[in-house]
């Protein structure tokens, strides 16, 4: 239930306290590769620590997606307000994957006073913060597909889902995405493997050039619905088109979810993921550079994050300000 206090969920590129990784280790699915994600994993975090308070969390853990099992935390109008923690059910994207152990972090770290605010427990909804994207402004970013995919939030309709999530998220829209999904992707399509919103109501996207691409039809659909959207004062967005990087295959020829959508905003840079496609990596950094202007744009290697299906977006949960506890 709402307070008489305006809360909102900052949008990412805003200020941050710090960032959390859940670090990989031998009882995770990352076992067969430990020692290449590990090197991944201080990649990304000698990169967040030059610019910010890093939390790293470790064993026991079932897995080390911080972005679905983190909080989702919301800013009150009064910036020197306290945040509200909240706390979502993580469900292994779907009863896919067990994840008890990591649905169990963020109380830990709420009673061990790692992190400041005020605790609110959600855990009778399922929500994944790659699932939602905010402008900061009070417009959520969503898909159909995941949120409405089985073993989440059944009975409840789209409706009654969005009502949820404006008030929740103390959010005054919720737009859906109807179209595009990764092969591969085990979210049944996170908004942040697609569509990613920028300052200046940019929205960068994934695109698909290739006709034979069997995901070709499905972004085509999702750029046309996007050219349909308008700001809340009436203004269509300004949309800025990433590359599909060229498929990636696992040991069994199955394709990986690659792609750059994927990115972490953190103070002062954007991390931007890259599969080793020299010219398709340099051309995403360029329009992600320019889509944060002012900002440092770091490429960090995720072709060993893609092999378990997430990239850099998916392993980071970033915290507002006067959060995150620091000695």
């Amino acid at each position: 239930m709402k307070t008489s206090r305006t809360y909102r969920l900052p949008a990412e590129w805003e200020p941050q306290s710090g960032v959390q990784l859940t670090w990989p280790h031998e009882a995770t699915d990352w076992a067969p590769m430990l020692h290449e994600v590990t090197a991944t994993y201080q990649a990304m975090a000698s990169e967040i620590r030059k610019r910010e308070p890093l939390l790293i969390v470790g064993p026991p853990t079932n897995d080390t997606w911080a972005r679905d099992h983190g909080f989702i935390c919301l800013q009150s109008a009064d910036q020197n307000d306290e945040c509200l923690l909240l706390d979502f059910k993580f469900n292994g994207w779907g009863e896919k994957f067990p994840a008890e152990l990591d649905n169990a972090i963020n109380r830990r770290l709420y009673d061990e006073g790692t992190v400041a605010g005020r605790y609110v427990s959600h855990l009778d909804f399922v929500l994944e913060g790659g699932s939602i994207e905010s402008d900061g402004q009070g417009t959520i970013f969503t898909t159909t597909a995941c949120l409405l995919a089985p073993h989440r939030n059944q009975p409840l309709t789209k409706e009654q889902i969005e009502q949820r999530l404006k008030d929740y998220l103390y959010t005054e829209r919720v737009i859906w995405i109807d179209h595009g999904q990764l092969t591969g992707d085990d979210t049944d399509g996170h908004i942040d493997t697609l569509v990613r919103i920028a300052p200046n109501n940019t929205l960068l996207y994934i695109g698909c050039d290739d006709k034979d691409d069997e995901q070709y039809d499905g972004l085509r659909l999702m750029e046309e619905q996007l050219r349909t959207l308008t700001t809340m004062d009436g203004r269509h967005y300004r949309l800025m088109k990433l590359p599909m990087p060229r498929p990636i295959y696992d040991e069994e020829r199955q394709r990986l979810p690659a792609t750059y959508a994927n990115f972490l905003v953190v103070n002062g840079a954007v991390l931007c993921p890259t599969y080793n496609q020299p010219d398709r990596d340099q051309q995403a950094l360029h329009i992600i550079a320019e889509a944060f202007a002012g900002r440092e744009v770091v490429g960090i290697d995720c072709r060993t994050l893609i092999r378990q299906h997430g990239s850099l977006h998916c392993c980071t949960m970033q915290f507002p300000p006067n959060v995150l506890k620091t000695i």
